[in-house]
């Protein structure tokens, strides 16, 4: 929980109590959407992206 806290925060500057009233499963999905976005930025679809964290498997 704390690391998707700590993403959403870092890249969407939410506050903690913004997120902290999310459910878990909406969490998830800014986290896989912020990782999306940074591939797009990063044009490395295919490569490692380190902001990917929460890849699926």
């Amino acid at each position: 929980m704390y690391e998707e806290m700590g993403f959403v925060a870092y890249y969407f500057h939410w506050s903690h109590e913004e997120i902290m009233n999310m459910e878990h499963r909406e969490r998830r999905k800014w986290c896989e959407e912020i990782s999306k976005i940074n591939r797009k930025m990063n044009d490395e679809p295919e490569k490692h992206n380190p902001f990917d964290v929460f890849k699926k498997r």
